[in-house]
């Protein structure tokens, strides 16, 4: 084998994006923060960073979500943690376009992240403040329907498009697997999973209809043995998460 020299090669960086999705007041939201640092000072982003020498590209995913929100990550191939403190977290996609960062060549690796509804988020690293912002607002086209309107500057770097990248997957994985549960406490009523679905896809879902489908699906949901009236009315049976990963049949999204 020849000799390998480094120095032959342009250095470029890694980083690590995250996509954390929760729905809160019945809205699919994002973790955003403002860059407290060049370049985009002052514009929101994404949370993420640079992976160290020593880690690998999950371990730095993780280390950033417990970073920026406290949670602990966990396998996408087990079910969320008892104690509700945890996060689906899976790679979503890489994105390397040679002009993305002004800074230098940098690769990025997104991740995508769903909790349950997640309290006020709190700044670390180079943001100076963090939010959760609901997507439609983020991915708001510029020159919309509210052009007269003060418009928010976008996402920094190709923020925008991991984010639409990211809700697009989320989407599209609660047809067919029981990754909706994802966003639920550990143990939920039918009405606030269905919520989830509304939230998630933009639309509106028949409760009847509904109940029936995911109480049908082999797996989905198993009954916990209590109830709850903190949705008001009469006391709503509670479930959990089923042990089936794939729906079948699936939720098909209803075409808009």
């Amino acid at each position: 084998m020849s000799p390998y020299d480094p120095s032959a090669f342009p250095p470029f960086a890694v980083t690590v994006d995250l996509v954390v999705l929760t729905v809160r007041r019945h809205a699919l939201c994002a973790l955003v923060v403002r860059r407290g640092e060049p370049p985009f000072q002052g514009r929101w982003a994404l949370p993420g960073g640079f992976v160290r020498p020593d880690e690998d590209l999950g371990a730095a995913a993780a280390r950033e979500l417990a970073e920026e929100t406290g949670l602990q990550a966990h396998d996408p191939g087990t079910p969320l943690p008892e104690a509700g403190n945890g996060a689906h977290l899976e790679q979503l996609a890489t994105y390397g376009d040679p002009h993305r960062d002004p800074r230098m060549r940098v690769v990025s690796v997104a991740h995508l992240v769903l909790a349950p509804d997640l309290p006020a988020p709190r700044a670390g690293g180079d943001a100076n403040s963090a939010r959760w912002a609901p997507v439609e607002e983020l991915l708001k086209p510029e020159g919309g329907p509210d052009r007269e309107e003060e418009q928010p500057a976008p996402l920094a770097f190709d923020h925008a498009r991991i984010l639409a990248d990211g809700v697009e997957r989320a989407r599209s994985k609660i047809e067919y697997s029981s990754l909706a549960t994802a966003f639920c406490p550990p143990e939920f009523t039918v009405g606030e999973l269905r919520r989830v679905y509304e939230a998630v896809w933009g639309v509106a879902l028949d409760p009847r209809n509904f109940h029936r489908k995911v109480t049908g699906t082999p797996g989905f949901l198993v009954p916990s043995g209590g109830t709850t009236t903190r949705q008001g009315g009469r006391p709503a049976q509670l479930f959990r998460a089923g042990g089936a990963t794939l729906l079948n049949p699936p939720m098909l999204r209803p075409e808009v």
